[in-house]
């Protein structure tokens, strides 16, 4: 079959490689229809993933069609499906408590192995969900827009709470979307008046902050002074993370969406005066690949806002280079493996 490997920082390549044998039980042979370019699939082709052995295939947002189901598998050929790529080993502490999605051995597809920037792959049926009626490119969007949906149901916040989520990246438009589906009041602050604008455009997002010395005035102006109920940080920038407390209410939330390497500092005084509740969001789980899955069939969820750029697995290797030093009009990527 055919893939498309980055062998090194800096370099894509299509290789051919052997299809996947036959499942083992519980495991379904798959034909990858559709795969997102994802953040962290450009940071993997820059060098700037921390965690990551070369060479890899990339490719964890994932739409694709059972081909060859494996013992004991319920799900029949043909049937297209959504692919969870974080795969859990099922027995550690997070995931004997239902939390699959901070495993302690966790393996997420395209990143500690190999993804899906390739026609098959292998998958547990555990981690595939029918799409049902949703359409390819769809199905494929919704592993990014779980991330976002399982910080706005980490935060707890009640509908009604001012929202502020921090970035303008996919990650980001996706916790705003699933945060004014979840009742709140959402404002987006961004360092690129671009992308702003994109967001106010597209997706209906007009209260917009322009990060920078005026920020925090802003801030307290949108909200009267009292700044916001709920804070979602989806910038992966240590610096705005730091930043991000001085936004939140007495009494408020702040989640921490995207993750750094980098140590966190910030105020202890000023943390205990607000009685703040600091959460990290990790992933995502069953539950929120299955409410984005029915906020797209409600209409709630613009998917065809979000795809701004298509390819194809041949095509790849030029465009995610190109993509990744001209983000201008980028929201996400898509490339269309197969049917």
């Amino acid at each position: 079959m055919k893939a498309a490997i980055c062998p090194e920082p800096g370099r894509l390549e299509i290789i051919n490689r052997p299809i996947p044998g036959s499942p083992p039980k519980g495991w379904a042979r798959l034909a990858v229809s559709h795969v997102g370019i994802c953040g962290t699939d450009y940071h993997i082709f820059e060098g700037k993933h921390p965690y990551l052995e070369y060479p890899r295939v990339m490719g964890h947002e994932i739409s694709a069609t059972v081909v060859e189901p494996g013992e004991g598998v319920s799900l029949t050929p043909g049937t297209p499906v959504i692919v969870n790529p974080y795969i859990s080993c099922g027995t550690c502490v997070a995931c004997l408590k239902g939390k699959p999605n901070c495993c302690t051995a966790i393996r997420v597809l395209g990143v500690h192995t190999d993804g899906a920037f390739c026609e098959e792959i292998l998958m547990p049926e555990e981690n595939l969900y029918p799409a049902g009626d949703l359409s390819r490119e769809a199905a494929a969007a919704v592993e990014f827009l779980a991330v976002g949906a399982h910080a706005v149901r980490r935060s707890l916040a009640p509908a009604g709470s001012l929202a502020l989520v921090i970035g303008a990246g996919p990650i980001g438009l996706g916790t705003a979307l699933f945060s004014r589906i979840a009742g709140h009041e959402v404002t987006l602050l961004d360092a690129s008046a671009e992308r702003l604008d994109m967001a106010a455009d597209r997706l209906g997002f007009a209260q917009g902050i322009l990060a920078g010395d005026g920020a925090l005035d802003a801030v307290l102006e949108v909200t009267g002074g009292d700044g916001f109920d709920v804070v979602f940080d989806a910038t992966g920038f240590g610096g705005s993370m730091e930043k991000s407390f001085a936004f939140v209410a007495h009494g408020g939330c702040l989640v921490f969406v995207s993750v750094v390497k980098d140590d966190i500092r910030f105020s202890d005084p000023e943390f205990h005066k607000r009685e703040m509740m600091l959460v990290g969001s990790r992933n995502a789980t069953r539950q929120d690949f299955e409410h984005v899955a029915a906020s797209i069939r409600a209409g709630h969820v613009p998917v065809e806002e979000l795809i701004t750029h298509r390819t194809t697995l041949d095509d790849v290797v030029d465009d995610l280079p190109r993509w990744a030093r001209e983000r201008a009009g980028l929201i996400k990527a898509v490339i269309k493996v197969s049917r």
